[in-house]
């Protein structure tokens, strides 16, 4: 467990298992958290995290 934003707490498990639940947009992950953005710091990572993470149902279109 890393943690991807200091300010809400939210580490990259919840970060990734936003993302499995659909969020496609650092938004939608802190809203998954039940947050709002802060500084801001974090976005760059969740985003790297939601570029790096194949779609829902990106597996059974293959």
């Amino acid at each position: 467990m890393d943690w991807v934003c200091l300010c809400n707490g939210i580490t990259d498990d919840e970060v990734r298992r936003a993302i499995c639940c659909g969020a496609r947009r650092p938004k939608d992950v802190y809203a998954a958290a039940g947050h709002r953005a802060q500084c801001g710091k974090c976005t760059r990572d969740i985003l790297a995290l939601i570029r790096s993470t194949p779609p829902v149902g990106a597996e059974m279109r293959a």
